[in-house]
């Protein structure tokens, strides 16, 4: 469906994008994750025609974008993009017959997106009245209400508590479903983990990892040890065996190096807290994410470099 080739974005003496590739399909949910800054919303932007790219081609079912494709995709932004003095209602209306919808066809669709959301008894409030969580959930109704082949989400999450999480999630499955291509863009490893199929991980513009979470897990991974306890488990760290830790209050993850005795390991670390709980698994997204990312300035855009 959408076909990203060697992109590239320079800001006066900063470049942004640096020849980032990937391809997104129908049915599938794709995580387009990085620490902050790493350029992320510059490709979106650019994949939505917002941005020109300076060097490289996005495709769209094999055709250059257009007026009639970027129609066809639908897009949350990380910022608040909703006209804060007008009605809920009408703010929907709105922004669904910009995308091409009837009026009375924008109507039916608002009435029961709202009502999915829990939103229609506040459909005469102004959006500045809302909070924000329900100001997020108006974005995705923009995003989606005029039925796109490919939505786009960036950091879709923001200001939801749980309740209103698992909804999110529970439309995203459904898009997903219904053969909709989704792009999901974050920096939170845990959601990614959860709902992604594909992934590509950019880092100070360029992409350093990439594909399926399995795939990434077994090419990028080892297996974690992970422990629930009582106490200091800071020491931790320091166990040999141990190739990274990464220690919560009362939960720590554990990257093993393939000389590790689970036994030994468990035997000193239960000399030091109490154990509650252990178990073997594949290393999170999170680990992997800082093992390549990592302390080394994440975030950073590098310099331009001499073009020939």
């Amino acid at each position: 469906m959408l076909s990203i080739h060697h992109l590239r974005k320079d800001f006066s003496t900063a470049r942004a994008v640096d020849d980032v590739s990937f391809d997104v399909h129908r049915g599938e949910i794709f995580g387009l994750l990085g620490p902050n800054g790493a350029g992320k919303t510059t490709t979106i932007r650019m994949i939505l025609d917002i941005l020109q790219p300076d060097a490289g081609e996005i495709t769209y079912d094999g055709e250059k974008l257009s007026p009639p494709t970027r129609n066809r995709m639908g897009y949350l932004p990380e910022e608040r993009g909703l006209y804060r003095k007008s009605k809920l209602h009408d703010t929907v209306l709105y922004f669904a017959e910009l995308r091409g919808m009837t009026h009375s066809s924008a109507k039916r669709a608002a009435y029961g997106w709202l009502q999915r959301f829990g939103l229609w008894e506040h459909a005469n409030r102004k959006v500045e009245e809302l909070s924000k969580g329900n100001q997020q959930k108006v974005q995705f109704i923009v995003a989606v209400i005029h039925d796109p082949d490919l939505v786009i989400l960036d950091e879709p999450f923001s200001g939801l508590d749980p309740v209103n999480q698992l909804m999110f999630k529970d439309a995203l499955q459904e898009l997903k479903q219904r053969n909709k291509a989704v792009i999901f863009s974050t920096h939170q490893m845990d959601q990614a983990e959860k709902l992604s199929d594909t992934l590509c991980l950019i880092n100070k513009g360029r992409v350093v990892l990439g594909g399926t979470v399995r795939d990434v897990k077994k090419q990028y991974g080892s297996n974690a040890l992970h422990v629930q306890y009582d106490g200091d488990g800071r020491f931790m760290k320091e166990l040999p065996g141990v190739r990274r830790a990464i220690v919560y209050e009362n939960s720590a993850e554990l990257e093993l190096a393939a000389t590790a005795r689970i036994q030994d390991l468990l035997s000193r670390i239960n000399a030091q807290v109490e154990v509650r709980k252990f178990e073997v698994v594949e290393p999170s997204l999170h680990s992997i994410f800082i093992n390549v990312v990592g302390g080394d300035g994440a975030g950073a855009v590098r310099p331009v470099e001499a073009q020939p």
